[in-house]
């Protein structure tokens, strides 16, 4: 004779499932609350992550070395209109805004502007070189591991951000500076306008 489903065989003893003890049973149900509060407490405890500079916040400071390995410090150039400019040797647009960015640092000088270029996912010898083949004035300083270009929120180059005498960001280009953005800017920086 063959048994059913839902039949024992014959001769065989059906066993009823173990019981678990009722503690077990509790911390099956609370293990997984305790995990919650304590991946809740370690989002409130951790220190919180400053978002990208934005227009009316003070520049991010930084200490980077610049392409000759001297130190430049955005702090150092405290109490001067800056412009920093975040560029490529591989990137046409940087290439473009060039000599608009040469003419204010000369024609600007005696109102204290000050460039820094800071050089984005480039190698420091093509960015000597093509400072040095056009003449630049001002420092640009590399930045490993993109750490200032993710504090000012860059994605890409060109981005060019215009910093008051108090270190406050007053106006920020992404992409090329054209002749009226950089006059737009530099009014805001020398007080102009």
């Amino acid at each position: 004779m063959t048994a059913t489903a839902g039949e024992p065989v014959a001769g065989s003893t059906r066993r009823a499932p173990a019981k678990l003890p009722r503690a077990y049973y509790a911390a099956a149900a609370i293990a997984p609350l305790l995990l919650l509060a304590a991946w809740g407490l370690l989002l409130v405890a951790r220190p919180a992550v400053p978002g990208p500079a934005q227009i009316g916040d003070p520049a991010p400071n930084f200490v980077l070395a610049d392409l000759d390995g001297n130190p430049l410090r955005l702090e150092d150039l405290r109490g001067r209109p800056v412009i920093v400019n975040f560029w490529a040797t591989w990137c046409g647009p940087c290439v473009a805004e060039f000599p608009l960015l040469q003419a204010a640092a000369v024609a600007h000088q005696g109102d204290g502007l000050a460039v820094v270029g800071i050089v984005f996912r480039d190698r420091s010898a093509p960015a000597r070189e093509f400072m040095a083949r056009m003449g630049a004035t001002w420092p640009a300083a590399m930045d490993p591991g993109d750490v200032v270009a993710t504090r000012f929120g860059i994605i890409g180059p060109p981005d060019s951000f215009f910093i008051d005498r108090n270190g406050v960001i007053v106006g920020r280009q992404i992409g090329q500076l054209s002749a009226t953005d950089l006059e737009r800017g530099l009014g805001q920086i020398l007080g102009e306008e």
